[in-house]
């Protein structure tokens, strides 16, 4: 079979990223193939043996080469048996190999492709079995790699020639966070120019490099080095028809190319990242490539972008993968950062720029002329390549306010209520309020004041707005927020507000372990922005934490459902034997940390780690004052049965009133707008409707934010 194979001309698939196809297509002419056609899984082409070795060795952008072997009609999975069972598999490989199948689509009659890659595996074998009366195994991680393609009724049978991934160069171990693959990390660098500028000995700067696969794949391109060259494992090793020394030929050519490219080479390639991790895995995964010492890694902001006045007089490109929100919580220092990127590079204003983007929303802020555009795949992220050219006279003139268009009226909006509520905070000593509670429905966040913080939260937009108008409005939002407010972005913390049920809402969003102290009142409590949807202190109560800390002197207090005990902190420092209750581990600590914030020992207290609707049940204790904000809902694995506060309320209530001292008061509230308490099942008790009065003054744009009740035994 060498001998046939050797100077045959052959068809191969090159598989590859959606939308650099035709990229691809030039690449395998430019090797000498001759192109039959694009289609969805890549490109058709044909050459010899020696062509598909230079193609395994010089392919920046494929992801697979793959060598076809059958192609059938197959109506049912007997058929598709058949069909791979007429392949004659022992001329392909031999019977001491091993081989995995990797098997994709589905049909009516098939959609499950581990029972699909069984059947070819049974067909293989079979036929294995007949030819020579022994069978090949099977391992995943095998010699041989078959792969099967059924769709629209049609089998596929292919030799994957190239083995593992072609992205995989070598020398990337370190991925960083948001990895970007070899293959399409060079495809960004053909599209924005870089080969033709390294032609030329131009430069290349990479400003947010990460884990620096941009400018490893740059300087091969510049020093002529083949990506394949440090692959240690190829399919083709496996197949009957390698020809090793055509093979060799080829990776001696490579070796003497890329000697002569390092030689040659002028560019000077500069990569920048501000996070001491990421650089960190550029170094280690530059070390593994053959271009140690011929890019330069700095830890450095992009506001301190600076490279040598001769490389900027001699031009060339700024490329970068730039982070793009597919996190909600990173979106408000993206708008910042956008800019930043814009500003850093005015001083390169001759130079190209090409940002590969999943938002281009953000990428607004960059303000050169757009030359080309073009759509690609980052994964399932679909994403555009933005390829600016030369500074121009709009590029130099100031970003100016962000506050135009339609945003404006979310603008003065918030003018409108920080003016008395700036006021009022002063006057209260309040330093953690409510600015704005989508009080304008396009304009659906909830924005909080912690400080010198502020906690945004997007309430989830109806299906029928559409997504990107409501991304759109969302980044408006954040950009004219530091603006109004006079917060940089920085100390923005973002979230999104979905319905939640049970004990979701109290779930991890995040693990940066950043807690700040706030003052409300006469004590001082923790908050964390960022790792929780919620904060650690609920604002629409502050009222009657303040008035559980006039009441509590001398008594003895029970904080049901406590979450992290602010309210028991309040009657602590009032003088209070505080008694706490929840579920929560993680929240009880955190009670107990607000509690030595405030020079108190939690040791003299009581945190009690339990079911609140059990505990009541068992208890024996009789108490003062009872605040009791429960769950609108809960089904955590923690308590028994599930708990909705409508259907259950007066359970509670009756439980609650059942511990409560003659002449005491429980303090009920929770936050269903729809609540309704059923008065007649508990008229043997005075109840008191105080919602109004317990809404504070910043949530009284929305005075149904919960309902308070006052509880006593008759007198």
């Amino acid at each position: 079979m060498q001998n046939e194979t050797t100077a045959t001309t052959m068809t191969w698939l090159a598989a590859c990223p959606k939308g650099i196809e035709s990229l691809l297509a030039d690449e395998i002419r430019h090797l000498g193939g001759e192109v039959e056609r694009e289609t969805h899984l890549g490109v058709i082409w044909r050459g010899d043996l020696t062509l598909a070795y230079r193609f395994c060795l010089w392919s920046r952008l494929a992801s697979r080469l793959l060598l076809p072997l059958n192609e059938s009609q197959v109506d049912n999975v007997d058929e598709m048996y058949e069909a791979a069972r007429s392949v004659e598999w022992p001329a392909i490989f031999a019977v001491g190999a091993t081989f995995r199948i990797d098997f994709h689509g589905r049909t009516d009659y098939l959609n499950n492709t581990q029972f699909g890659a069984q059947k070819i595996k049974d067909a293989i074998v079979d036929r294995f079995r007949e030819d020579t009366g022994a069978r090949p195994s099977v391992d995943k991680d095998g010699d041989v790699r078959i792969e099967a393609q059924l769709r629209k009724g049609k089998l596929n049978l292919y030799y994957n020639f190239s083995g593992d991934s072609l992205h995989r160069r070598g020398y990337r171990l370190q991925p960083g966070k948001a990895p970007l693959k070899e293959n399409l990390a060079a495809a960004v660098l053909i599209r924005a120019g870089w080969p033709a500028l390294a032609a030329e000995g131009k430069h290349l700067i990479d400003p947010m490099c990460g884990s620096g696969t941009l400018l490893i794949e740059a300087g091969m391109m510049a020093a002529d080095i083949a990506p394949g060259l440090n692959r240690q494992k190829w399919g083709f090793e496996g197949w009957l028809g390698h020809t090793r020394s055509l093979w060799l030929a080829e990776v001696e050519q490579a070796r003497l190319r890329r000697t002569a490219g390092l030689n040659a080479m002028h560019s000077r390639l500069y990569g920048f990242d501000i996070d001491a991790d990421q650089l960190a895995a550029a170094h280690q995964n530059l070390s593994r490539s053959p271009l140690a010492g011929k890019i330069h890694l700095e830890r450095r902001a992009i506001e301190q972008l600076r490279v040598q006045n001769e490389v900027i007089e001699e031009g060339g490109l700024v490329v970068c993968n730039p982070p793009y929100g597919e996190r909600l919580s990173e979106l408000p220092q993206l708008a910042p950062l956008y800019q930043q990127f814009h500003d850093a590079t005015m001083r390169l204003p001759q130079w190209q720029l090409a940002v590969f983007t999943g938002n281009t929303d953000l990428a607004k802020s960059i303000r050169r002329p757009l030359d080309k555009q073009y759509r690609l795949m980052n994964g399932q992220i679909a994403t555009r390549l933005l390829v600016f050219g030369a500074a121009d006279e709009r590029s130099a003139q100031p970003q100016g306010s962000m506050i135009r268009g339609p945003v404006e009226a979310f603008a003065n909006r918030l003018k409108k209520n920080m003016k008395p509520l700036q006021k009022w905070a002063r006057r209260e000593n309040v330093e953690c309020y409510r600015l704005y509670d989508a009080d304008l429905p396009e304009y659906a966040v909830a924005v909080d004041l912690y400080g010198d913080w502020l906690h945004v939260q997007e309430y989830v937009p109806p299906k029928s707005i559409d997504e990107a108008k409501a991304e759109r409005r969302l980044l408006d939002v954040l950009a004219v927020l530091p603006e109004v407010t006079g917060i940089p972005a920085q100390q923005i913390v973002l979230k999104r507000r979905e319905r939640q049920a049970g004990k979701r809402q109290y779930e991890k969003q995040n693990t940066e372990q950043r807690f700040m102290p706030v003052r409300e009142g006469n004590v001082q409590v923790l908050v964390n922005l960022k790792d929780y949807l919620d904060t650690g202190l609920f604002l629409d109560h502050r009222p009657t934490r303040l008035q559980i800390a006039g009441l509590a002197s001398g008594k003895r207090f029970l904080n049901l459902f406590c979450y992290t005990a602010t309210a028991s902190v309040h009657a602590a420092v009032a003088g209070a034997h505080c008694t706490s209750v929840d579920m929560s581990r993680t929240y009880l600590n955190w009670g107990k940390e607000n509690f030595l914030l405030n020079g108190i020992k939690p040791e003299q207290h009581e945190f009690i780690q339990a079911d609140c609707i059990q505990w009541l049940r068992d208890c024996n204790e009789r108490y003062d004052l009872i605040f009791m904000d429960p769950p609108t809902f809960s089904n955590s694995k923690r308590m028994e049965g599930v708990l909705d506060i409508q259907r259950d309320h007066v359970m509670l209530v009756e439980q609650a009133m059942r511990c409560l001292n003659p002449g005491g008061l429980l303090i009920f509230s929770n936050n269903l707008r729809r609540f309704d308490l059923d008065t007649d099942a508990l008229k043997e008790f005075t109840i008191k409707d105080v919602s109004a009065k317990s809404v504070p003054f910043d949530y009284g744009r929305r005075p149904n934010i919960h309902h308070c009740f006052h509880i006593t035994h008759p007198a």
